[in-house]
């Protein structure tokens, strides 16, 4: 029955996801197919004599990645209207166009390096395109957005929900206390990522009580 502690572990990504990180109700049902996937690999995984099985079809893409594209936008002056290529980028996101918006991205760093908000997409953009996997490549976008915005929430943020997807909660959670811990004196997103912390940390007590 080792199948049910991974079982309860997806119920509680899924928790965290949809109400303590506040995941639009619009992306659940890929968010929660996407733990589906997980599982069945799991259990492809714990059988290694069992023939291999053809992939399954990936759930529509735009829901989910108008509520990344939004929640990233958000973290940056939503207020403010992005480069147009960032913008044409997003467009091929909201389409399922990931290796698309990522070339697109790619340009759009390539001439302006401190562009924070275009390495934070091409990060999502390489997660995506990867099936939900964090790449070398898309740590590199991560590690370049923080390198070019110093004590800005949104890489470690999405850095943060790449690990959550991929069943690694605990570096979530190690990676978001770390950004509060190094949070410049005063900053406005410290409580909204305090209180995510907070209810990551009790559901991950919640699992580990089972």
């Amino acid at each position: 029955m080792s199948w049910l502690p991974a079982i309860a572990l997806a119920g509680a990504l899924f928790l965290i996801a949809a109400f303590a990180l506040r995941l639009p109700r619009a992306a659940w049902a890929a968010f929660g197919a996407a733990l589906l996937f997980g599982l069945a690999g799991y259990a492809l995984q714990a059988n290694p004599d069992m023939p291999a099985a053809p992939k399954a079809a990936v759930p529509e893409a735009s829901e989910a990645s108008a509520a990344m594209i939004e929640a990233r936008r958000a973290m940056f002056d939503s207020t403010m209207q992005a480069s147009d290529f960032v913008l044409v980028s997003d467009g091929f996101a909201r389409r399922g166009q990931y290796a698309d918006a990522a070339q697109m991205l790619r340009g759009v760093v390539r001439e302006n390096p401190g562009h924070a908000e275009a390495w934070v997409a091409l990060g999502n953009a390489l997660v995506e395109h990867a099936d939900g996997n964090l790449t070398p490549a898309a740590l590199y976008a991560y590690a370049r957005a923080e390198q070019a915005a110093p004590g800005h929430p949104a890489a470690p943020y999405f850095h943060g929900l790449a690990l959550l997807r991929a069943g690694r909660a605990y570096d979530t959670r190690d990676l978001w206390a770390q950004t509060i811990a190094d949070a410049p004196e005063g900053a406005e997103w410290v409580p909204s990522m305090r209180e995510r912390l907070e209810r990551l940390d009790a559901l991950i007590a919640a699992v580990e009580a089972q």
